[in-house]
């Protein structure tokens, strides 16, 4: 049981607010949890058809060209197969539209084949497939006409998108209708797809799309469970929920939440988001818990996924601090844990990812249980981290008896202020 804070004296208070919080061993997680792991199409495929991304990795903006990627497209089945072997429950994975639809009208018959072995390899070794529509890329004849800032995109949007619900309805798939909008925005806007007048028109168009797709899958795959996942940023969801997340929060049958860093008053490298340089931020596992309580309270009996988590290296290397992938995975699994502890409803973990692949622009960040080096190795060689052997232990058997978090929490966290600075677990 917490205190509350305003019976508290003042020294009390200040003590509450520059003191990390003691160490709790958490609880086991139930037979149900759901473990999984994530990747996306454009980033992992290769051999990208013409999109809007495909459009700028060749612009020359961009610091590498997407290529071959990591290949996923001819190397799925070795991919799945990683993630069996992981003995993990969920495979996450992008349906891309540039593939289905190459010009109006024009469905090809190769590429949904292609989809449905990804489906029948990901079934066939016992796994549910998490089914993103839309993680950030659409045609290049729909870039054409306008993108987002074109009203002709919702019906363009939701044609395939039935299309991929029709054909994988009946398959228990858990289903995701758009990637990250507040995110898919920035990145348009950042590109060129849209200009700054036109932002707040396509987020009315993703709520549009999200909610009339989440009306589709349920005709047709009654039962199924639908989200967004939203990227969570700190200190800044306030304002970002009210872009997208309120606007859906009755055709969501669970949240999914993505979430990569904190911010407290002894850890203020989150700044190195905005230039993407994300492996120079210092990981705060235990933002992961204030981030899951955040909706708790703000959402009641709604299920929460934490549908993306990982650590990013500098193109592979050894963090500076020592700080290790197997370390990440388990401290953040420990304070997820410790939100279900403290009521949270918390029903599934999604690793991202199983391989490095590229990040929107580099290949720079390894976000990989298994690393490829997509630039210098022809072979594409997927070399397991130690987080690998860290992640099929935890799967098979939690985390140790007694594990206590490697990273200590942040002081007086701002993940989600004030809460997470005055009322620390």
């Amino acid at each position: 049981m917490r205190t509350p804070t305003r019976l508290l004296g003042a020294g009390a208070v200040l003590l509450c607010l520059l003191s990390p919080a003691a160490a709790v061993h958490a609880a086991p997680l139930p037979d149900d949890f759901l473990w999984g792991v994530a990747t996306s199409g454009f980033q992992s495929e290769g051999s990208s058809p013409d999109s809007n991304w495909r459009r700028y990795s060749d612009s020359g903006r961009t610091h590498d060209v997407i290529g071959t990627s990591v290949d996923f497209r001819h190397r799925y089945a070795e991919d799945i197969t990683s993630a069996a072997d992981l003995g993990v429950d969920v495979f996450r994975f992008g349906v891309e539209w540039a593939r289905l639809q190459p010009a109006p009208g024009v469905w090809d018959e190769t590429e949904l084949r292609y989809y449905d072995d990804v489906v029948r390899e990901i079934t066939g070794r016992g796994m549910t497939p998490m089914i993103t529509l839309d993680h950030w890329v659409y045609p290049g004849w729909v870039a054409d006409r306008g993108g987002w800032a074109n009203p002709e995109i919702v019906d363009d949007w939701l044609a395939n998108a039935q299309k991929v619900i029709e054909r994988y309805s009946g398959v228990g798939a858990l289903w995701i209708t758009i990637n990250e909008p507040t995110v898919y925005v920035q990145k348009e806007l950042s590109f060129g797809g849209i200009g700054p007048d036109r932002a707040p028109r396509m987020l009315d168009r993703l709520v549009e799309v999200h909610r009339r797709a989440y009306d589709l899958i349920h005709e047709n795959d009654p039962g199924a469970r639908v989200s967004s996942n939203l990227a969570y940023v700190p200190a800044a969801m306030d304002a970002l929920d009210t872009t997208f997340v309120d606007r859906v929060r009755d055709k969501l049958d669970f949240l999914g939440v993505d979430y990569y860093y904190g911010l407290s008053l002894d850890n203020l490298t989150a700044v190195s988001a905005i230039t993407d340089a994300f492996y120079d931020i210092s990981p705060q596992p235990d933002g992961i818990y204030h981030a899951l309580m955040r909706y708790t309270r703000k959402f009641p009996g709604l299920p929460l996924y934490v549908v993306e988590n990982g650590m990013p290296t500098d193109d592979g290397k050894p963090r500076p601090d020592g700080y290790t992938r197997s370390d990440h995975l388990r401290d953040h699994l420990y304070w997820m844990e410790r939100a279900r502890a403290d009521g949270a409803p918390v029903i599934g973990y999604n690793y991202w990812s199983i391989t490095d692949n590229y990040e929107w622009g580099t290949f720079r960040p390894r976000f990989g249980l298994f690393t490829v080096d997509a630039l210098t190795d022809p072979t594409l060689t997927r070399r397991p981290t130690d987080a690998v052997a860290a992640y099929r232990d935890v799967v098979a058997n939690g985390l140790p008896p007694g594990y206590e978090p490697g990273r200590r929490a942040g002081i007086c966290s701002l993940v989600d202020p004030p809460l997470s600075c005055t009322n620390p677990p």
